[in-house]
């Protein structure tokens, strides 16, 4: 059994936190340099507004419509994200951060209702961060996240599913006509895995409505798709094809690597070899959809579940530019934990997250300012050329783990820890429209004057 806790329009949510002003108001938060919408609340997905929509077409809504645009403050995200995922951990044993706004929750040996336990947990996440979540249970991955889709737009569009289905919906306690009715209201593009031209394809078939792709024979998606695709019928059908380690295949916008600890770690050294073999592993993934990052996260915290002192913490870097260069990246985090561990507590689970995911052909490409681009040394020398081209270098790298096994080849991590890296004060971009960062920085706390 699983849930599927997401965030309602998380970036704005954050934004309204501590702007109460803002709710009610159509909010857009802007990509860097406010190039365009990637988060939108409700009020501006009424005015038409686009998730992708160019600033400069939408800021006339500013006068029109009292539209309001913020630039995108990662730093605050990153950590707001940090709180909530900390007690969306109290739904269940197991938790996997899918993105900034996203975990899944196994819940295989909780007793009692679920759906009880998930508006308590719901409840408890509103009260203690401000940020309102849609929660969805089901025997499966996907049916978990079809229902946090249906707990979502039960809240936001009433009438479009029952009442009772708003904030939570636990598939699993239906009746088998009340599923089918609810697979029936639901158009197949809804489901996790199946994309715009998937959904195309199929609706040219007939094939409009969830109800419709479950009742499709899962070896005739095979041949006519892919395993992925059957394996979405499959878990639509209640059949679990994924574990809480398993990745889809669509590019993620947002790519996250975590652990719990076998024992408690108390060690930075520790530490940052794990935090290490996280970002790498981060990188792997962001390398494999062809993306590059622009800002790191680290995390570490104490169990809630044992009596120690608790401890949680977390620390977003911006890079200097997209990269996928796994020492980069590594580097980053190792500084990032630097920032935030503190000696002396029982330290439970640490992650890495990349997040501002970008299309690799979408970023002027790498340049060595230390070689030329193109080599005209002898051929002996050639191979020195190519240890300084980073992408070159990370291509040689996963091919030698892809061919010979993982961990064949890796980075020093220990030289990586020690090395001298820019103060993370010239990194930050330049946003017009960022508010302050008021949860990870002292100057900018907000305070209350009586």
């Amino acid at each position: 059994m699983f849930a599927l806790v997401d965030g309602n329009n998380f970036y704005v949510s954050c934004e309204r936190v501590f702007r109460p002003s803002l709710q009610g108001r159509p909010v857009v938060v802007l990509s860097n340099n406010d190039g365009c919408a990637i988060a939108r609340s409700n009020e501006a997905k009424a005015l038409g507004i686009r998730m992708g929509h160019p600033w400069h077409e939408i800021r006339h809504l500013e006068d029109e419509a009292g539209l309001i645009g913020l630039s995108a403050n990662f730093e605050l995200y990153g950590d707001m994200s940090d709180r909530m995922m900390s007690l969306a951990a109290g739904l269940g044993p197991e938790q996997e951060i899918y993105s900034i706004d996203e975990s899944f929750i196994g819940l295989d040996g909780v007793k009692g209702d679920l759906a009880d336990r998930a508006r308590a947990v719901r409840s408890r996440i509103l009260a203690w961060t401000g940020i309102p979540c849609g929660i969805g249970i089901g025997p499966t991955k996907t049916l978990a996240k079809l229902a946090n889709h249906i707990a979502k737009t039960a809240e936001r569009k009433p009438g479009s599913y029952p009442a009772k289905f708003a904030q939570v919906c636990n598939l699993a306690n239906t009746t088998p006509e009340e599923l089918q009715s609810l697979l029936q209201a639901t158009d197949v593009g809804e489901v996790w895995g199946v994309g715009g031209r998937i959904g195309s394809q199929l609706r040219e078939l007939g094939i409009k409505t969830v109800w419709d792709l479950t009742q499709m024979e899962p070896h005739l998606v095979r041949q006519r798709w892919s395993v992925v695709l059957e394996r979405t019928v499959q878990e639509l059908r209640g059949v679990a094809c994924m574990s809480l380690d398993d990745v889809l295949p669509p590019s993620k916008q947002q790519i996250a690597c975590t652990r719990s600890f076998g024992s408690a770690v108390r060690d930075q050294a520790q530490l940052a070899q794990a935090v290490s073999e996280f970002a790498v592993r981060a990188s792997e993934k962001l390398r494999a959809q062809g993306s590059l990052t622009g800002e790191v996260l680290v995390f570490i915290r104490t169990s809630p579940f044992r009596k120690v002192p608790q401890y949680s913490k977390s620390h977003v870097l911006p890079l200097v530019r997209p990269t996928a260069d796994s020492r980069q990246i590594v580097t980053a985090a190792l500084q990032g934990l630097k920032a935030i561990y503190r000696p002396g507590f029982d330290y439970a689970k640490a992650g890495v997250m990349l997040m501002d995911i970008s299309s690799a052909g979408q970023v002027q490409g790498e340049f060595c300012f230390d070689g030329p681009a193109e080599s005209s040394e002898p051929e002996g020398q050639q191979g020195q050329q190519s240890a300084r081209d980073p992408s070159r270098l990370m291509a040689a790298l996963d091919a030698v783990n892809q061919r010979w096994g993982k961990h064949t080849m890796k980075l020093g991590s220990n030289r990586l820890a020690h090395s001298q890296t820019p103060s993370p004060k010239g990194w930050v971009m330049k946003q017009e429209r960022r508010t302050p960062r008021y949860t990870t920085q002292w100057e900018e706390m907000p305070l209350v004057r009586a």
